[in-house]
């Protein structure tokens, strides 16, 4: 590293992978600038083709294309978008990155260090490029400016699929219209319910997801092996949904319900296989252990939907748990048989959350009462709705 790079030098670099939790972003030399049909990468020579793209005579005939196209000394990436394209498709959209890229060029050469160059398509733009194919039905929009700038750019990289783009002229917003904000709110829930009644639970942590699938209150009607085959395959196919949905990355166990039978738990693996094969993040999956344990990765480009649209809670830290009432009331006396003999005063008052109050004056008042008799002084317990829950306060009078 010492010989390629020296402390002062000016270098051009693309941002890979933002910042994701702790971890600051990831940043290279090697640029890549996607389109609709391909991406640049203009300090490679490679030509490569998709893995969505299966058919290998179509492999072929995109690779011989686009090394027949494009100019000397780049190279070039065949997105899925592109199976079946013409040379009319790519040559005018290899041209324009090409320009891009001499674009790009210039301006970094008047810049000094520390400067956006480039920045990519905004997030709508970019999710038109990205996520609308051929199979999308129709793609609604709720906005007329957001509107006029989809159609111009559909029209513009893919006319084929401009009459699918349609204005929203609904009363209800579009996300309550088409069920987005149930999603949403599934979306952030540990718990998930299955049609059939059973459920997936999704905890998340620093090291891995992990992901628990129970029966609940499906019984079935039939044999228990045919029950549990029933809710594990269901789970495999939401799994996959979810993964997708809440842009879980990283390490990822799956711990399906026991299944006896080895061609039962093929199945199931092979459900979840086919499923993730929609999945535009790259995923790893090995086969079920006798455990029923599916171990997975699934390659992290940005925050989770969670980290997006949620914060720590700062009464728990992120911990999901609080002190229950009655460890709570162990601590006010502890901390009073602590404090008491440095305190002067007739009278310890306690102000507390209601639900902690409520215990300390029935289930725990005996304990209260022998309090008072120890250190001879009284205890009134004055319950708060203003305070949190773990928060009290113990005053000498």
């Amino acid at each position: 590293m010492e010989e390629l790079l020296h402390e002062g030098q000016e270098i051009l670099v693309q941002v890979a992978k933002g910042p994701i939790g702790t971890k600051g972003a990831r940043v290279t030399s090697h640029i890549s600038l996607p389109g609709r049909h391909l991406v640049l990468m203009p300090t490679m020579t490679h030509v490569g083709v998709s893995r969505r793209i299966e058919d290998e005579a179509e492999r072929h005939r995109l690779k011989a294309l686009i090394k027949d196209l494009r100019p000397e000394k780049v190279g070039f990436i065949a997105r899925t978008a592109s199976e079946h394209a013409s040379a009319e498709d790519l040559r005018p959209e290899m041209d324009f990155l090409v320009n891009l890229w001499a674009d790009i060029q210039r301006r970094s050469a008047g810049l000094p260090p520390r400067r956006l160059v480039h920045e990519d398509l905004d997030v709508t733009l970019r999710a038109v490029r990205d996520l609308f194919s051929g199979e999308v039905r129709r793609l609604v929009v709720d906005s007329d400016d957001a509107h006029r700038r989809i159609q111009a750019f559909v029209e513009t990289f893919a006319p084929h699929l401009a009459d699918r783009v349609e204005r929203y002229r609904g009363d209800l917003p579009v996300f309550e219209a088409f069920g987005i904000e149930m999603e949403i709110s599934r979306a952030l829930e540990k718990k998930v319910w299955l049609k059939s009644g059973g459920y997936i639970v999704i905890e998340t942590t620093e090291a891995l997801t992990a992901i628990d699938v129970n029966t609940g209150r499906y019984v079935g009607k039939r044999r228990l092996a045919d029950t549990i085959l029933k809710t594990n395959v269901e789970a495999a196919r939401e799994i996959a949904y979810q993964l997708r949905l809440r842009n879980i990355g990283g390490l990822i166990i799956i711990d399906f319900i026991d299944m006896e039978s080895a061609a039962h738990r093929e199945e199931v693996f092979r459900t979840l296989k086919e499923a993730l094969e929609r999945d535009k993040c790259r995923t790893n999956i090995l086969r079920m252990s006798e455990l029923g344990l599916i171990q997975m990765t699934r390659k992290r480009h940005r925050d989770s939907l969670e980290r997006v649209l949620c914060a720590p809670c700062f009464y728990c830290e992120g911990t999901g748990e609080l002190k229950s009432p009655r460890t709570l009331c162990y601590d006010i006396f502890r901390k009073i048989r602590r404090e008491a003999g440095r305190r002067d005063g007739a009278r310890i008052e306690l102000r507390v959350h209601p639900r902690v109050g409520e215990m300390l004056l029935n289930e725990e008042n005996a304990h209260v009462e022998a309090l008072e008799r120890e250190l001879g002084r009284e205890i009134a317990v004055v319950p708060r709705a203003d305070l949190h829950l773990e928060q009290y306060e113990i005053r000498y009078a």
